[in-house]
This record gives C-alpha cells, structure tokens and sequence, in this order.
C-alpha cells in the first residue's frame, strides 16, 4: 500500500489548498473496525477525509476507474488500488454485492471504512436520501458509525471542475453511532439507522435535506437537458 506515501507527500500539497479544518477527530475509534459514513458534494472529499483522518480509510470507488485502457487506464487502475480503493459497481443489485463483502472483510480486520451514503455526488449541495449500504455492514460487523459532515468542497470544486481553487473546507467526524452485530436485520431497521446517520450529517453540515436519491435527480435532468437540447434543435432546424 502506497497510502501514506501519497498522504504524506501529497497532503501538504491537499491541505494547503483546500485548507481543510478538523474537528471530533476524537471521536475516531483508535483501534478496530469503523464506517466513515459522509455525505459527498466534490471528488475531492475523497482527499479531505484521508488527510484529515489519523487511520486509514479504505473507499469504494465506481468499477469505471479501474477499466480504462490504455496507459492512462492502467495507471488509474494502480492509483486506486495503491491508495486503498476498491472497485463497486454502482449498477446495484448482484453486482453491488461482491464489493459489500470486500468492505465487510476490511471491517472484520479492523480497518476503516468510508463510504459516502448518498451513492453519488449531491447534484446541487444539498444532502440526499442515504442508501442503506453503511448500515448493512455496521449489522453484519457490530461495528459503529461515525457520521462525517464535509463542509465547502463544492465551492472549490464545482461540478465539471478538474482543478480545485484553493480555498476553505471543513470536515467534522460526529460521535460514533454504536451498533449491536445481528444478521436478520429487517429492512425497517436498516432504514431506521440510516435515516439517523443522515440526520447526524445533516446537523454538523447544515444542509437542506431531499428525501429522494440523488441518482434520481441526476437522471432526470439529464432527461430534461436532452429534451431541452432537442427542441433547441428541432426550433433551429
């Protein structure tokens, strides 16, 4: 693993332009298994919270990363994989399983895991549905939750932008949500503790709150930002 070259050599490079201030790193658990859950505004909150947590975080990232071809893919590829990502794809169902059991597996060995609950990137900063992934794992584990509220990266990095401006960020790790390991976990439970997760999140970062996934919002406009660039069409024609 190259993680701590890269945060070593490259997070003070992170740090001094997205001038990230911490707070509750306390509330990290020192030792054992743990989820990183936090909600997601840019890309680079996937560099925020490693340079602002003490241990190691492993993520999940989109299948995408890891199939480009190429040297430019093949280099992606080993990025990720040297800095503790893993490939998921985001399709769910069957195909989401096989990375669940990966994050399940980092648990057991007592490593952290993060993993933004909204699935994707807020399409307009405001904090979305979370998906019951994180909760599943904190039953099949018994391991807590640290519900983690990224504050003012989409500001530096507004969607479609590759370079962030330097500026301001926040991330504030909240208290650990204990959970007790049980397997025949109902779906009413697991939408109860993710519900609260996002209403931890939600205090510490201050954002209106959408009862809807965001991949659903994204979807629909695309679909109305198609329909919009075909009457464009339709009306020069």
């Amino acid at each position: 693993m190259l993680y701590w070259f890269f945060v070593k050599v490259f997070g003070p490079i992170a740090r001094h332009r997205l001038g990230p201030s911490v707070t509750g790193r306390e509330n990290i658990p020192r030792h054992g298994g743990a989820i990183i859950a936090a909600n997601h505004l840019a890309v680079i909150d996937d560099a925020l919270i490693p340079i602002t947590c003490p241990r190691m975080v492993h993520f999940m990232g989109k299948a995408e990363y890891f199939e480009g071809k190429g040297i430019k893919g093949k280099f992606k590829k080993w990025w990720f994989t040297s800095v503790g990502v893993f490939p998921v794809d985001r399709s769910g169902g069957s195909k989401s399983l096989g990375a669940l059991e990966h994050a399940r597996e980092i648990i057991e060995a007592g490593h952290l895991f993060g993993i933004h609950i909204e699935g994707t990137r807020s399409p307009d900063g405001k904090l979305y549905k979370g998906h019951t992934g994180a909760a599943r794992l904190a039953f099949e584990t018994g391991c807590p939750i640290v519900p983690t509220a990224i504050i003012g990266s989409r500001e530096l990095q507004e969607p479609g932008t590759v370079i962030p401006a330097k500026g301001k960020t926040q991330v504030i790790y909240g208290k650990p949500i204990p959970v007790a390991k049980k397997l025949d976990v109902t779906h009413d439970e697991l939408r109860e503790l993710t519900d609260r997760v996002t209403r931890e999140i939600q205090a510490m970062s201050g954002q209106e709150y959408v009862d809807e996934y965001a991949q659903k919002v994204k979807a629909r406009l695309k679909e109305q930002a198609e329909a919009e660039q075909t009457g464009d069409a339709s009306a020069e024609r």
